[in-house]
């Protein structure tokens, strides 16, 4: 039967609303994270969420809120673990206590290798970490990496030999590796990354502490005028989510999520590799002083740093920090 004018106009009418409810019927996943949306893991994230929506014709619509918009770096756990939101990120090391064993990467000097962290996710280690961060009502289902490449700033003098941190009041990480700075005589003060510009331009702190390219990304140039470049430690992205609304994904949108997770891994290394030599010259270019260590500097900064953080590391986790390291070693 031919469709009259009337039928053809009342079908396109009600196109929109279709289209509308089938929006509606997507499946959403809040991901909450605290990078800035210049920072090159925010693009490895933003990259993730079309990839997800481009394989499920999006049946599922990722929705990343990055700066802290959604919550605060100390709240996407407890935020995750009850169901407030769907997914977070953490970095390895701001786990601290909850989970010891995840600064293993991030002792000085002790995981940098780009091989390594090529392999990381594909790895023994990895299952290790996942299955002691699924005791915490958490599902781990990535890790980005996210930096082998450090920076300590500094406004009245570069951070070069040992002796330069004597006194100085530095952006710490973590109750664990602030042990590498208290034993070359710094001051560290545990800072939440989006607060370090702050307390660098107040004079709360005298010295930060960030990954290269972060550096660029949260403009630390404007308010530090040296930067010392060092293998100072590693640091991967855990991306985690709610394992009672992972489960209950259709699977063929859970099979999709995590085809673009993996290839997010992927991704991860190189984008941060690259990002990572282009952040030095840029900092030049905005005319910070920038000294990239010599193997010499390096081994030095290790005698110093390494051992201490090593030994608190295998006090914080007794029982399986010594587990961890050994896989470490074996990627």
């Amino acid at each position: 039967m031919p469709v009259t004018r009337r039928q053809a106009l009342g079908a396109a009418l009600t196109l929109p609303a279709v289209r509308t409810a089938a929006a509606q019927a997507a499946t959403v996943m809040r991901l909450s994270h605290q990078y800035p949306p210049s920072h090159h893991i925010a693009g490895v994230l933003n990259a993730f969420a079309a990839d997800a929506k481009a394989r499920t014709n999006g049946a599922l619509d990722v929705q990343i809120f990055p700066a802290e918009q959604l919550a605060r770096v100390g709240e996407n756990f407890p935020g995750v673990a009850r169901g407030a939101f769907e997914a977070a990120v953490a970095t390895n090391f701001t786990w601290g206590n909850t989970i010891p064993e995840m600064s293993g990467q991030t002792i000085p000097f002790f995981f940098g290798d780009e091989g390594k962290n090529r392999r990381f996710p594909r790895s023994e280690a990895r299952r290790f970490l996942d299955g002691i961060t699924a005791r915490r009502a958490v599902r781990s289902v990535a890790w980005l990496f996210t930096t082998n490449t450090a920076i300590f700033t500094s406004q009245r003098r570069p951070l070069v030999a040992l002796e330069d941190f004597r006194g100085v009041k530095i952006r710490g990480i973590n109750a664990l590796i602030d042990n590498a700075l208290t034993a070359v005589g710094a001051a560290p003060a545990a800072t939440p990354a989006p607060e370090v510009v702050g307390a660098l331009q107040s004079g709360v702190l005298d010295a930060g502490l960030t990954d290269v390219s972060a550096a660029v990304s949260r403009r630390f140039y404007e308010v530090q005028r040296y930067g010392t470049v060092s293998p100072f430690f590693s640091v991967s992205t855990q991306v985690y989510v709610n394992p009672r609304w992972w489960d209950g994904l259709r699977p063929e949108l859970r099979a999709a999520a995590e085809a673009a997770l993996a290839r997010a891994e992927e991704d991860a290394v190189d984008v941060t590799l690259r990002t990572a030599q282009a952040a030095v010259g840029e900092l030049r270019q905005r005319g910070m002083t920038v000294h990239e260590q010599t193997p010499e500097e390096v081994s030095r900064w290790r005698d110093a740093m390494q051992k201490p953080v090593m030994d608190a590391f295998l006090r914080q986790a007794p029982d399986g920090g010594t587990r961890v390291l050994e896989l470490l070693r074996a990627v």
